[in-house]
């Protein structure tokens, strides 16, 4: 994956500070030919992601040709599709049973490999031994809105090296350190979860929620990011327009002013932000500054007035009918469930 340099703009930070997200990770698999894993749509705030440490595996995509996947890519689905990965035999999948083993518990291939398709050695087609951490990325369910709207339906992140390789730093750009930082980040964690130390699990789901931020740069650098935030971001000319809406959400912005941050014409701006995108800019606004009063009304004592200034609404009666118009509770209701533990 060819990357770029970014913006310079921390949106990642002001991403996740209002869409706090954790890790988790579920379980390794050590498979030989054939194997087969099928997913079922993940629940409300959950993220499924896949390492591959060694070996390969194919990615079915439903009416989209199938994916081939290689050690060292990591796999998420931000709006937590369901997704069938094997090993592209087509041969039935081996009994799979699971142990606990370190940190993890492990599922294994047993038995014998069934007939099916054979390579000229011999050996099942797509025999390579697989090595897979399976995890997820949580969020609370209401807060998620910015990741699942805003990012693409599945992330496919490919460093150029193996999770072995680890490359000097010296000279290296921006782009490029995010390339070696996503590496280290990936023999971390295959180093931890092959451990028996104190604190293994509770390190490797930290080491979890570090990934979801490193994969969300490394592919905001890539050269065709995917449409929504991670291309938006990766756009040196609306840079401007998305800094201003994180760190400057009280200002009553208009398209004309966002457009002007960015030195284009207004309908310059739509265009080029809808193509980046896939939406109007004011719509992105509107997300980000629930998101912040998400995040207020949950972390602070804030008034609900104040709430309403702190993220550009003109009056508390605006602002209470645009919040409940997008997460279905009134503010006060959104801070008691979240206090009292409830989604």
């Amino acid at each position: 994956m060819a990357l770029r340099r970014g913006s310079g703009m921390d949106w990642l930070s002001h991403l996740l500070d209002v869409t706090p997200v954790s890790g988790q990770v579920d379980v390794r698999c050590h498979f030989g030919a054939p194997w087969r894993i099928d997913q079922a749509q993940a629940g409300a705030g959950e993220i499924p992601y896949h390492v591959l440490l060694s070996g390969t595996a194919i990615l079915d995509q439903g009416d989209a040709a199938p994916l081939r996947l290689q050690a060292g890519d990591v796999l998420l689905f931000p709006q937590g599709a369901g997704h069938t990965l094997h090993d592209g035999s087509g041969a039935r999948s081996r009994t799979i049973r699971s142990h606990a083993a370190g940190p993890l518990v492990i599922k294994q291939t047993v038995g014998k490999a069934s007939a099916g398709p054979r390579t000229a050695a011999g050996t099942p087609a797509g025999a390579d031994d697989l090595d897979l951490l399976c995890g997820r990325f949580l969020v609370h369910p209401r807060q998620g809105r910015l990741l699942r709207d805003y990012l693409p339906a599945q992330l496919v992140i490919r460093p150029l090296a193996v999770v072995d390789q680890i490359a000097p730093a010296d000279g290296l750009s921006a782009a490029a350190v995010a390339e070696r930082r996503l590496r280290e980040l990936l023999l971390l964690m295959r180093n931890e979860a092959n451990g028996v130390g104190l604190g293994g699990r509770a390190l490797l789901n930290a080491l979890s929620a570090a990934l979801f931020a490193l994969v969300l740069r490394h592919a905001s650098l890539a050269e065709a990011a995917p449409a929504g935030l991670l291309a938006l971001a990766g756009e040196p000319r609306l840079a401007p327009a998305l800094d201003a809406m994180f760190q400057e959400a009280s200002h009553p912005w208009t398209l004309e002013d966002l457009a002007e941050r960015c030195n284009m014409s207004r309908a310059t701006f739509v265009r080029h932000f809808q193509a980046r995108t896939g939406r109007p800019a004011i719509a992105l606004l509107t997300d980000i500054r629930m998101a912040l009063a998400l995040d207020h009304l949950k972390r602070t004592t804030m008034s609900t007035g104040a709430v309403a200034e702190a993220v550009g609404y003109q009056s508390e009666a605006a602002f209470q009918r645009a919040f409940k118009q997008h997460v279905g509770q009134t503010p006060a209701a959104w801070r008691a469930a979240t206090r009292s533990g409830t989604p």
